[in-house]
């Protein structure tokens, strides 16, 4: 049923701006994210119609599948784990790729990006709890990552992203502000470090407590997926 999408929202929306109002500044721009794997167009398009304008995929296949029938206001981002081979499959369409943990990655985003004749934006996964089932690049190596894909061309670092471990979010969350910060803090060429994208369904206020101004949430909007 299509209310539970506009009742959930509200819900999100209140919990968002509680958490602000307790711990950011007044002023700090905080985006919702939904998140739309296994979701049919048309409730992504309620959601767009409730004030929703960003789009977080998880599959190339899926979104290009449903990508013709968004409404178009809607701005999209890719989120989940990107194949080489298939970049130039949402290369000029997403505006921004969250899940970049390798020079290798970044170097064929920016090779695709080059042929299309746009510069991408991207995030750098990190994985802050060193989980061997997660993609991302540690800690210790990110630095190193920030400024070999500062050098390339067609592609421009926005931040880093992250999904920590269910049961250690908020001491994920934590360190996650601190390198974000230090980040932030060398100017790096090419990296602007404007976007920390942390925070689901299940910790998305905790997230707003550490920084966060991308919360990417989808069972918590559309419901448990099918």
């Amino acid at each position: 049923m299509d209310l539970d999408i506009l009742e959930n929202l509200k819900r999100i929306r209140f919990d968002i701006e509680e958490a602000k109002a307790k711990y950011r500044d007044r002023d700090d721009v905080i985006r919702l994210m939904a998140v739309t794997k296994t979701v049919p167009y048309q409730r992504v398009n309620l959601a767009v119609g409730e004030g929703v304008t960003l789009l977080g995929e998880n599959r190339v296949q899926e979104y290009l599948e449903k990508k013709d029938f968004y409404d178009k206001s809607a701005e999209v981002h890719f989120i989940g784990h990107l194949q080489s081979n298939k970049i130039k499959y949402i290369i000029d369409s997403v505006k921004m790729i969250h899940s970049v943990d390798s020079v290798k990655l970044a170097a064929e985003i920016d090779k695709q990006a080059y042929k299309a004749g746009v510069v991408m934006n991207v995030l750098l996964e990190v994985n802050i709890g060193g989980e061997d089932t997660k993609s991302g690049v540690s800690p210790e190596s990110l630095r190193e990552l920030v400024y070999e894909t500062g050098e390339l061309k067609n592609i421009r670092v926005k931040g880093l992203m992250t999904i920590p471990p269910l049961e250690e979010s908020e001491e994920s969350f934590y360190k996650m502000s601190g390198l974000f910060s230090d980040l932030k803090s060398e100017h790096f060429e090419n990296a602007d470090m404007e976007i920390l994208s942390m925070g689901m369904s299940a910790d998305y206020a905790l997230a707003v407590k550490y920084g966060s101004n991308i919360l990417r949430i989808g069972s918590g909007i559309f419901g448990a997926r099918k």
